[in-house]
């Protein structure tokens, strides 16, 4: 058996699917940069206490999901697996703050957890990050969602739709914890053995249990919902207010809880049905005060992530793919000396932007066209002993058949007149 195979729940991207990618990419980042975000970049590792003090103990991803290991002085490192701890660090680190507490940040690249693979799941997994800090206004929350499903609009997805609700804050959180505890306490027979741990550790994320029977024995469980202090529900209805103004389509949904510690009022999902059980493709929430919590001064926060991997699935599964980046050019060269002068020509036709390939194999003619067509090319420039002879290359337009005879001393020229002409 070969040993020299990729890692169970790791991937290649392989470039017959990177176009997608980088589809998603450009519209993701051309949409953040015209809402006033910066591109930040962060490093894959950093102190497991980053992650521990930020998404919870008490949560799945630390108890069992993290990749961590001691370095060689003993020091025990995590390899990140999720933005906003390590977002929430930088901005404490480098004082940010201190200019401006107002800041907009967006990251894209690689998170890993430790959990079992399944269809659009992965052990390294890729996510787009976008946070806001400094502000606690409900239309932040609301600008957020709008841009969440604007981008995805798009991306061409009609499928989706928003999930939202609140978690609450210090002051009404502890009377919807009350009634929760006194309902798990009369239901503990019911429970699996980690809702029966999270019951003492972590309340609320027995709400996000995904096992049937505790989903059963909590149908009725009390609702952050009903808990809500005039300053929470004030915070929340305008959001509803916001969104309904601008017609991005939400459900109230009050079993939505999200995963991680950190999350206070706000809190959101975009959610499709195209990939079965595993239906989040993106979400978020605002944790108003994990800023401090990490060694910051008071200042609130909200952000989102979009699981990449996920997103990219659900396009394929929708049938929507990327525009396939045709070769605008094919160079046929026949014989030494033409291979030669197209060399040149191709390389002076890369710098002018227009996407060129040649073949230095020797084919034949007949072989090369084959291969212009299997590669998508637009246009063939036929060059052989005869063509450069006569000064008459010919370019050949590949969709419509036609073709026209340039000369040999300047194509690059004629080349690049021609595609301005048709494109």
């Amino acid at each position: 058996m070969n040993n020299m195979q990729i890692i169970r729940g790791f991937r290649d991207i392989l470039p017959e699917n990177i176009k997608l990618w980088q589809k998603v990419e450009k519209e993701a980042k051309e949409l953040f940069e015209d809402f006033g975000f910066d591109e930040i970049r962060l490093p894959v590792l950093e102190k497991t206490e980053v992650f521990a003090r930020s998404i919870g103990e008490a949560t799945d991803i630390v108890e069992k999901e993290m990749y961590t290991f001691p370095d060689r002085k003993g020091d025990k490192l995590t390899l990140r697996p999720e933005a906003t701890a390590s977002m929430v660090r930088a901005y404490v680190q480098h004082k940010m703050y201190a200019s401006d507490p107002v800041r907009k940040f967006y990251t894209i690249g690689p998170m890993f957890r430790r959990e079992r693979p399944q269809k659009g799941r992965y052990r390294q997994f890729y996510q787009i990050d976008a946070e806001i800090f400094g502000v606690e206004s409900a239309y932040v929350d609301a600008n957020l969602i709008f841009l969440l499903n604007e981008l995805f609009s798009r991306l061409g997805l009609s499928d989706l739709k928003a999930h939202i609700n609140s978690l609450g804050c210090p002051d009404c959180r502890p009377d919807f914890q009350k009634a929760l505890l006194n309902l798990l306490e009369s239901k503990k027979e019911e429970l699996c053995p980690d809702c029966i741990r999270r019951k003492e550790s972590n309340p609320l994320r027995t709400l996000d249990c995904k096992v049937p029977q505790c989903k059963e024995a909590l149908k009725e469980a009390p609702t952050t919902l009903d808990f809500l202090c005039k300053e929470c529900h004030g915070h929340f209805e305008t959001v509803k207010r916001v969104l309904k103004q601008q017609n991005v389509e939400f459900i109230e949904d009050k079993t939505l809880v999200r995963g991680l510690d950190y999350y206070t009022r706000t809190a959101f999902e975009i959610q499709t049905t195209s990939l079965g059980a595993q239906s989040a493709v993106a979400g978020g929430g605002r944790y108003d005060l994990l800023v401090k919590e990490m060694g910051g001064p008071d200042i609130p926060a909200i952000g989102f992530a979009i699981g990449f991997d996920r997103l990219v699935e659900v396009m394929e599964a929708l049938e929507k793919s990327a525009d396939k980046q045709l070769l605008d050019l094919f160079i046929i060269a026949l014989g030494d000396a033409a291979t030669e002068k197209g060399y040149y020509w191709s390389t002076d036709l890369n710098l002018k932007g227009i996407r060129c390939e040649i073949d230095y194999r020797g084919k034949s003619l007949k072989a090369l066209m084959k291969r212009a067509d299997k590669l998508g090319a637009k246009y063939v420039l036929i060059a052989g002993e005869k063509e450069i002879k006569e000064n008459a290359l010919i370019l050949r337009n590949m969709n419509t058949r036609e073709q026209i005879s340039i000369s040999a001393d300047n194509p690059v020229a004629d080349i690049v007149g021609a595609f301005k002409k048709n494109n």
